[in-house]
C-alpha cells in the first residue's frame, strides 16, 4: 500500500532515476573514508620496514586518519549548515587529494602521519555531508533503509580496499597505494560536482556564526538520548576499528598469511558486515530501528565474549578466532545503520552539525581503539579485549542511557527540499 504524499520525505518524492543517481553518489562519498583507512592495511608491515620504524608508530598513522575524520567533521558539519552542502564537500575532497599526493613522497613516518591526518580531514567532508544529505532528504524508516544501503558501501569498501592494496603491492611499493587513492578522490570529486544537488536551500541555512555553532553543539549535548545514540554508534565503531587496526598483524605476522590471503580473510569479515546491513532493510519491515539495534548489541556482546574466551584459551586456532569475530562484525552491521538514523531524526533543524558530532564521536572513539590494540600487544587477545570492551560499553550505554523501549515509534519528516 502506497503511503500518502504528505507522509513521504523529500527524497521519496524525487523521480526514481534522479533519486538513484543521488544515492549512488552518496555511496561513493561514504566509501572515501573506508578506502582511505583500509587500502593501505596490507602495506603496514612493509611501511614499518621501509621507514625503519615500529609497528606501534605505523599504527599511529591509522590513528591520525581517524583523528582527522573526527575533528574534520566537527568543522565541516556547521559549515555545511551555514553555507550549504556542496562547497564544503568539494573543498574537503580537494584537501584529501593534495594530502594523498604528498603521501606518495613522504620521507618518514612522522610526515606520513601528519599527511594522514589531512587525508582524514578531507574524507570527513565526504562523510558528514553524505549523512547530512540523507537527513535532508529522508527520515524515520526511510533513513534507516538508506543508511543500510550506505553501509553496503562501507562493507564493500573494506573488501575492495585491501585487495586493491595487495594488488598494488605486487606491482610497486606501498607508495603506489596513495597514487590510487589520489585517482579515487579526483573521480569522486568530479562525479559529486556533476550529480549532487544542493539539498539545503538558503532559507533553511543557519547563520549564527561561531556563537551559533557553539550553541548548536551545546543543545545537542543536552539531549541525553541523542548523546547516548552517538556513543552507541562510536563504541560499535571501536569494535570495528580494533579489528581494522589489529587484523593485519594478527593474521599476517601471527598466522603467517600472505598479503593476498589476509585480503581474503579481511573480506570475510566485510561479507558479514554487508550481509547484516542488507538484512536490516528486511528487518525494518517488521521491527523498529530501536528494536533491531538493541537485539544486535546484545547478540554482539555474547559473540564478543566468545571471541575473547577462545582467543585467550587458543581453542579452535584460526577458526576459533575468525567465526566469533565475523559474528561480532555482523552484529555491528545491524547496529550501525539504526543508531545514526535514530540520532539524526531528533535534530533535522541542524542536520549537518548533528551528523558532524555523530561522525566525530564514531571516528574519535575509533581513533582511541586503534592504538589500544597495539599497546596491549598486537595479538588476537589484545584485539579481542578491545572488541569485547567496545560491545560491552555500547550495550550498557544503549540500555542505561538511550533506553530504546521509551523512544517514539515515528519521527517527524525533514522540513527541507532539494534545491535545483
Amino acid at each position: 500500500m502506497t503511503p500518502p504524499v504528505d507522509d513521504l520525505s523529500p527524497g521519496e518524492l524525487l523521480p526514481a532515476g534522479r533519486r538513484f543517481r543521488i544515492v549512488l553518489v552518496l555511496g561513493l562519498l561514504t566509501a572515501l573514508g573506508p578506502l582511505t583507512i583500509d587500502m593501505y592495511l596490507p602495506s603496514l608491515p612493509a611501511i614499518t620496514t621501509d621507514l625503519q620504524t615500529s609497528a606501534a608508530a605505523v599504527q599511529l598513522t591509522l590513528t591520525g586518519t581517524l583523528v582527522g575524520l573526527a575533528f574534520g567533521q566537527l568543522l565541516v558539519g556547521p559549515l555545511s549548515d551555514a553555507f550549504g552542502r556542496r562547497w564544503p564537500l568539494l573543498a574537503g575532497i580537494a584537501v584529501h587529494i593534495l594530502a594523498s599526493v604528498f603521501c606518495v613522497i613522504a620521507p618518514n613516518v612522522a610526515v606520513l602521519g601528519a599527511l594522514r591526518v589531512l587525508q582524514g580531514l578531507g574524507a570527513a567532508a565526504a562523510a558528514v555531508v553524505a549523512m547530512a544529505m540523507v537527513r535532508d532528504l529522508f527520515t524515520d524508516n526511510a533513513a534507516a533503509r538508506l543508511f543500510s544501503r550506505l553501509m553496503l558501501v562501507v562493507g564493500v569498501a573494506p573488501i575492495l580496499a585491501p585487495t586493491v592494496g595487495g594488488l598494488v603491492l605486487n606491482w610497486t611499493s606501498w607508495r603506489g597505494v596513495f597514487v590510487v587513492l589520489t585517482v579515487v578522490a579526483v573521480t569522486i570529486s568530479a562525479v559529486s560536482a556533476l550529480v549532487l544537488p544542493e539539498t539545503l536551500p538558503p532559507a533553511a541555512r543557519r547563520s549564527g556564526g561561531v556563537r551559533g555553532t557553539v550553541r548548536d553543539y551545546g543543545r545537542l549535548l543536552t539531549d541525553r538520548v541523542y548523546v547516548g545514540l552517538i556513543l552507541v554508534a562510536g563504541l560499535a565503531m571501536a569494535a570495528l576499528f580494533a579489528y581494522v587496526s589489529g587484523s593485519s598483524y594478527v593474521f599476517q605476522d601471527g598466522y603467517g598469511m600472505s598479503e593476498q590471503q589476509f585480503a581474503l580473510v579481511f573480506a570475510g569479515g566485510a561479507v558479514g558486515l554487508i550481509g547484516a546491513t542488507q538484512f536490516n532493510v528486511r528487518l525494518l519491515r517488521r521491527w523498529s530501528p530501536q528494536q533491531i539495534m538493541s537485539a544486535a548489541l546484545v547478540a554482539g556482546l555474547v559473540f564478543g565474549l566468545a571471541f575473547l574466551i577462545l582467543a585467550i584459551t587458543g581453542v579452535g586456532g584460526l577458526i576459533g578466532v575468525l567465526i566469533p569475530l565475523w559474528l561480532v562484525l555482523a552484529m555491528v552491521g545491524l547496529a550501525m545503520p539504526n543508531a545514526p538514523a535514530l540520532a539524526l531524526s531528533r535534530h533535522g533543524e541542524a542536520a549537518g552539525t548533528a551528523a558532524a558530532l555523530l561522525g566525530a564521536v564514531q571516528f574519535g572513539v575509533g581513533a582511541l581503539a586503534a592504538p589500544l590494540v597495539g599497546v596491549l600487544g598486537v595479538g588476537e587477545v589484545a584485539m579481542a579485549v578491545v572488541v569485547f570492551g567496545g560491545m560491552l560499553s555500547a550495550t550498557l550505554v544503549c540500555f542505561l542511557v538511550v533506553q530504546p523501549h521509551r523512544l517514539p515509534a515515528h519521527q517527524p519528516a525533514p522540513a527541507v527540499a532539494v534545491a535545483h
